[in-house]
């Protein structure tokens, strides 16, 4: 198969992620008889340094004619200035809206050679696989904001077209798993949450009648993430509360550096990051763990290519790289470690 990709690294630790994830999709052009193109472009604040926008026109035109999108990482202390007119999450916001972007899939597993790496009791973690289906362009993060004095004001609204839609797609990924599916809301306390549950439950009903539902609410979901992961299957929820729970949840895996992410729309193309920040601090120090990144490019493999079969090679080479022992500082628990650059070869070596 021929197919474009466009390649995002943005800040920090982004560029050495992406080119790990770079190096993984060559390798398998190679071995699986495929052509990729890769054109790179600027996001975050390296746009924002080079041209004063953190998703330049060229850069979203580039990601509109690729058929999928790598992104490393955007942000830092460099921009960090909460009453900067630009920021370089803007940018990400803006690909996301632009592109339809409405659900971000995040899976967590759990290595059982890395169990003892969450600060959870390693006997909750046997048999955890789950996956957080994040509505991703609505909500308060796209709502009106103002200020006014001592006031500040965020708002928060959903549409029914909003919710049916990432609502559907995570059952049908329910359905595909173990058929349970639990939406997460306030609905105690807030409209939006009332209008999800409302929602959900009519979709379920009518379109999805062999998925188990259960509704939780955000502050007991918190909760049982760490008293019953194993007990989840796939969990959807609004913008800002996926934001908070998936972070909560990567802490299972024992390191944000390990978990992927993919984020749909309606057939254009997706955008497939790890699920860290651009860690700043050891930017350019070879210390960055790849693994999030390359799993990123088995789902954008999966996704977006259509290409299930290479998409599992590299699942089951990063399996078996970590269970020969081989960590990075961020999963080594003081003991002997890898570089970014060493990691990636180890995974390469095992494909």
């Amino acid at each position: 198969m021929h197919a474009t990709i466009t390649l995002l690294p943005g800040d920090g630790i982004g560029p050495e992620v992406v080119a790990a994830g770079m190096a993984v999709l060559a390798k398998i052009a190679q071995a699986y008889g495929h052509s990729f193109d890769f054109h790179e472009a600027l996001i975050g604040g390296a746009a924002i340094d080079a041209c004063g926008d953190p998703l330049p026109p060229e850069s979203l035109a580039l990601c509109q004619q690729a058929d999928a999108i790598l992104l490393g990482a955007v942000g830092g202390p460099k921009w960090s200035d909460p009453n900067a007119p630009i920021r370089p999450e803007q940018g990400l916001l803006k690909l996301r809206k632009e592109l339809g972007l409405f659900a971000n899939l995040r899976p967590v597993t759990v290595h059982p050679d890395l169990m003892d790496l969450a600060p959870v009791k390693s006997d909750r973690l046997v048999g955890v696989d789950l996956l957080v289906v994040r509505e991703l362009t609505g909500g308060i993060y796209f709502g009106e904001k103002r200020r006014d004095g001592d006031v500040a004001f965020d708002g928060c609204s959903y549409s029914v077209t909003e919710v049916e839609r990432v609502v559907r797609l995570a059952a049908r990924l329910a359905g595909k798993r173990k058929g349970r599916l639990t939406q997460v809301d306030k609905a105690n306390v807030m409209e939006t949450s009332r209008l999800w549950r409302q929602v959900t439950t009519r979709v379920i009903a009518d379109e999805f009648p062999h998925i188990a539902l259960e509704h939780q609410l955000v502050d007991s979901m918190a909760m049982h993430l760490i008293a019953k992961p194993a007990s989840y299957d796939v969990i959807v929820t609004e913008n800002l509360f996926g934001d908070i729970l998936t972070d909560e949840a990567a802490l299972l895996a024992g390191s944000l550096g390990l978990l992927p992410s993919a984020s749909l729309g309606n057939g254009g193309p997706g955008v497939y990051e790890p699920i860290h920040g651009s860690a700043p601090d050891i930017a350019g120090l070879d210390k960055a763990n790849p693994i999030g990144t390359i799993l990123s490019v088995a789902m954008l493999l999966r996704w977006s290519l259509k290409l299930e079969t290479e998409a599992v090679a590299i699942e089951n080479a990063v399996a078996s790289v970590l269970s020969a022992g081989l960590r990075t500082a961020d999963i080594a628990a003081g003991g002997p470690s890898l570089g970014t650059q060493a990691m990636t070869e180890a995974i390469l070596a095992a494909l």
